[in-house]
């Protein structure tokens, strides 16, 4: 591979880094940087990941303390750990365990308000962090992800390379959104714009679906938008897809999780007073899906009979 150069200040290229946390997404992007041609040092808790990806040319770790280890100065190291008490454990222990001008770059889906607290925790140490709103999913090994950076400018470039490497396509996809926790921020109100979208399209098709005057195929609708319509989307192509796999679902239930991200979006919205009226709505619907009878409706349909004398359905019994 040549003379290994580290990322720095004024250096061009980055061929080593520091990949903590395996998941799905942090697996790919390793793989997706290792094709690229730069170094990975992994480490997971889970060994069987960080063997995975050492089968692909990466250096595995037990820990992040060997990973460190690993790693010449200045070091960049990678999180991709699982939102919450994962993330902050992992970042608190390279706090303690990184040198000043070291880098920190969170990808993971972490609320833009702990990226300024966790901006501030490494900066009083000389570490310079980066928050990265990713997206792409399973498929960005592939098709390249989504980044969107918050952090200073010089620690942006320095890590550039790699960040072109994880994109669609050389300088398409990425790019510095603002300082410290805008790159979370962005990527809280992308999810629950994803929230809407996907909430329209399944509405669409379902009241397309319970039409009796028509026998319309929604593979065959999804696949007619997904060319030349102003409703064609990524988003479209994979509902396309799922419908070609399973054309009425009938292998999924109704239950619909979310990362939190729209949660944030919503609460931000009122912190703000902007109305987001779609991205409220969809993820109430997402709450709504997660419920067995929900105690609402069965209120609305004993109102109806108290106020109207309308007639209700009872419980079935099972024999």
């Amino acid at each position: 591979m040549g003379t290994k150069s580290n990322i720095g200040h004024g250096k061009a290229l980055i061929l080593k880094l520091g990949m903590a946390g395996l998941g799905r997404m942090g697996a790919n992007m390793a793989l997706r940087l290792l094709r690229g041609g730069h170094e990975i040092v992994a480490y997971d808790p889970n060994p069987e990941a960080v063997c995975s990806v050492e089968t692909e040319g990466a250096m595995g770790t037990a820990s992040l303390e060997e990973l460190v280890e690993s790693l010449e100065s200045p070091r960049a190291v990678w999180v991709m750990a699982p939102a919450g008490a994962p993330t902050e454990t992992t970042i608190r222990s390279l706090s303690n365990l990184l040198s000043a001008h070291d880098i920190v770059i969170d990808g993971g889906n972490a609320f833009y308000k702990d990226s300024f607290r966790r901006a501030a925790m490494l900066g009083d140490k000389g570490i310079e962090f980066l928050d990265v709103g990713t997206s792409g999913g399973i498929w960005g090994l592939e098709n390249g992800y989504c980044l969107m950076v918050g952090g200073e400018e010089s620690t942006y470039r320095a890590i550039l390379p790699a960040l072109k490497t994880l994109a669609p396509s050389d300088g398409v996809g990425l790019g510095r959104v603002g300082p410290n926790g805008a790159g979370h921020f962005v990527k809280m109100v992308h999810n629950a714009v994803e929230y809407g979208l996907m909430q329209a399209y399944a509405e669409g098709l379902e009241l397309m679906s319970a039409s009796d005057k028509f026998d319309i195929d929604l593979e065959q609708v999804a696949g007619i938008w997904r060319h030349g319509s102003v409703v064609r989307s990524w988003l479209l192509d994979l509902t396309a897809r799922a419908l070609k796999n399973d054309p009425y679902l009938e292998g999924i239930q109704a239950y619909v999780e979310d990362t939190g991200e729209g949660r944030w979006a919503v609460q931000e919205s009122v912190d703000l007073s902007v109305p987001v009226p779609v991205m409220a709505a969809s993820l109430q619907a997402r709450f709504r899906s997660r419920q067995d009878e929900p105690l609402g409706a069965r209120l609305l349909a004993a109102l109806r009979k108290e106020f109207g004398g309308h007639q209700v359905m009872k419980p079935e019994v099972e024999e």
